[in-house]
C-alpha cells in the first residue's frame, strides 16, 4: 500500500510494508524533570511538548501494521564504551555521564533515567536500539534490523533534533533510506537549533529527506485506512 504525505520540498510516498517509524531518544534523561537535560539548565518543556503528538503517531503506526523502533543513547556502566572527549565535555557542563542524578547514574544503560519515558514505552515486539553515539547506526546493529525488515523508508521522530536526530538522517542517507522527518515530533532544547535542523534536511530539493508533521502524516494514513 503505497501512502503519500505532503511534505517539502515535495510530497513524500512510502509503501507500509517497507517503512519503519523510528523513534529516536525519548528518554527520561532528556524529557523528564530532574534529567541529564534539565541539569544541564536546558528548559524541557520543549522535548516534553512532542510526547503528545508522537502518542497519537506511535498509535497511528501501530494500527497500521509499521515497524517501530526506539533507540537509547546511553553507555556501560564501566563507561568503556564513552570516549575520553565525550565524557571530559559533558563533566564541563555540570552534569557528566556517569555521575549520579535523581535518576540514577546519567546516560548509563539500565538506570531509570536511561529508559524512554512512559507515554511511549515500546511493545514487546518493538525493538530498542541502544547506541553510544549521536547517530543511531554507530556501533549499533540498526541497519541490520532494518535491512532483515526489508525497510527503505524511514519516519523519524525524537530529540533532539540537531543533535540525534539529524545525525541518524544524515547516516541513513548515507545507506539508502528515504527519511521522512516529522517536525513537530522531534524538538531541541534552543527553538533555533530545531530550525536549522528542518530546514538543512529539506533544503536544496530534499539534500537528506522530507519534513512533514504528525496532522499531516495521520491524515494520510486514515485515508489508506
Amino acid at each position: 500500500m503505497t501512502v503519500k504525505v505532503e511534505a517539502l520540498p515535495y510530497p513524500f510516498e512510502f509503501e507500509l510494508s517497507s517503512t519503519a517509524l523510528l523513534i529516536i531518544d525519548m528518554q527520561r534523561d532528556f524529557c523528564a524533570p530532574g534529567g541529564f537535560g534539565e541539569k544541564l539548565g536546558n528548559d524541557i518543556t520543549l522535548t516534553r511538548n512532542v510526547i503528545a503528538p508522537l502518542q497519537q503517531v506511535l498509535q497511528a503506526a501501530r494500527d497500521a501494521g509499521m515497524f517501530v523502533i526506539h533507540t537509547r543513547e546511553g553507555h556501560r556502566p564501566d563507561l568503556s564504551d564513552c570516549p575520553p572527549s565525550k565524557l571530559a565535555r559533558s563533566k564541563r557542563q555540570g552534569a557528566g555521564i556517569g555521575d549520579v542524578g535523581p535518576m540514577g547514574r546519567i546516560l548509563i544503560r539500565g538506570e531509570y533515567g536511561h529508559d524512554i519515558v512512559d507515554e511511549l514505552k515500546p511493545l514487546p515486539n518493538e525493538p530498542v536500539v541502544d547506541k553510544p553515539g549521536k547517530g543511531a547506526f554507530y556501533q549499533t546493529d540498526l541497519d541490520v534490523i532494518l535491512r532483515t525488515k526489508g525497510i527503505k523508508s524511514l519516519i523519524v521522530s525524537g530529540v533532539t533534533t540537531h543533535v540525534c536526530v539529524h545525525t541518524t538522517i544524515r547516516e541513513a542517507n548515507d545507506r539508502g533510506y528515504e527519511c521522512l522527518l516529522l517536525e513537530d515530533c522531534s524538538a531541541a532544547f534552543d527553538p533555533r537549533d530545531h530550525e536549522a535542523a528542518v530546514r538543512m534536511t529539506h533544503q536544496q530539493g530534499g539534500i537528506f529527506g522530507w519534513v512533514s508533521d504528525s496532522k499531516k502524516l495521520l491524515e494520510a494514513l486514515k485515508a489508506k485506512a
